[in-house]
């Protein structure tokens, strides 16, 4: 994707997650994938008038499915069970969430270029992550420092496709979704706490502009258990964040093993699984035991 293409998903991201009641925690838009950690919950218990109103943002006032939501929520007071139910079974819903952006995003792209059939390769991976501050953080600042990884920039806020670029930009939606696991909601201290783990993340060490370790030998202190710290393991491909199923504590990941117990095999007797040659990361784990390659 070149600029224009990334522009449009990111317009279509934000739409697909308001008219979804999902909210947006981070995001990346690379080149030929996306990243998008996304908090799932608020849309569900959605009225007949707000889920009018979602479509009516996402869809436009011209559109005639619109008016037709329209008239009959201002004739009976309310939506038939058939409207109602189509609209809710699109709320809350991750699989939903993502299909429908990108078949839209699909739509418009064969538009642009003038061609037909698919563009995505596969459908998405995703990975279950514990809803609790460290572990939301973690897997925010891993989204965020794509951009770092593939050497595109050198801070995370140069990259205008990131949620922390966007935050760093003013926008309040990206503001709030990296506040939403902080102490304070207050953009001024969020900011400033997120930016000093995405600088020790990305390279530099505060003001001081000390050159923390280079992938390599970041790999060669990991071979050797060195100690480093959470932010300059983030400096590389972890797989576990993409490949993981399940990701946060040991106790959070045996609870979903112990739910979808009978989705794996009888020898099996816990779900949480250490993260192989990850000091840093020792205070979380996996459902998936991934044997080699962890990182890259």
């Amino acid at each position: 994707m070149g600029s224009l293409e990334k522009e449009k998903l990111r317009e279509m991201l934000w739409g697909q997650a308001a008219f979804s009641g999902i909210e947006i925690v981070t995001y990346c838009l690379m080149a030929n994938h996306i990243h998008v950690l996304l908090r799932v919950g608020a849309g569900v218990g959605a009225s007949d008038a707000q889920l009018v109103e979602r479509a009516v943002e996402f869809y436009g006032k011209k559109s005639l499915y619109v008016q037709t939501l329209q008239k009959v929520l201002a004739k009976q007071g309310g939506l038939p069970e058939d409207l109602r139910e189509g609209l809710r079974q699109r709320m809350g819903d991750v699989s939903v969430f993502m299909k429908e952006l990108k078949q839209r995003f699909s739509k418009w792209y064969n538009r642009q270029q003038n061609r037909y059939g698919t563009l995505w390769a596969e459908r998405f991976k995703s990975v279950l992550v514990e809803d609790c501050a460290g572990v939301v953080q973690a897997v925010a600042a891993y989204v965020d420092l794509n951009p770092v990884r593939a050497g595109l920039v050198k801070d995370p806020k140069e990259y205008r496709w990131c949620g922390y670029g966007e935050a760093v930009g003013g926008n309040e939606l990206a503001r709030k979704g990296l506040a939403s696991f902080h102490r304070t909601g207050e953009w001024g201290e969020v900011g400033r706490e997120y930016r000093e783990v995405l600088l020790v993340k990305s390279g530099v060490a505060g003001r001081s502009g000390k050159v923390v370790l280079e992938p390599e030998e970041i790999r060669r202190e990991l071979r050797e258990k060195g100690e480093l710290r959470l932010g300059q393991v983030l400096r590389l491909r972890v797989r576990y964040f993409s490949d993981g199923v399940v990701l946060g504590s040991r106790n959070y990941v045996n609870e979903v093993f112990r739910e979808y117990r009978d989705r794996f095999g009888p020898r099996r007797k816990s779900g949480a699984r250490a993260l192989r040659g990850l000091g840093a990361l020792g205070e979380l784990a996996t459902m998936r035991d991934l044997q080699v390659n962890v990182v890259g």
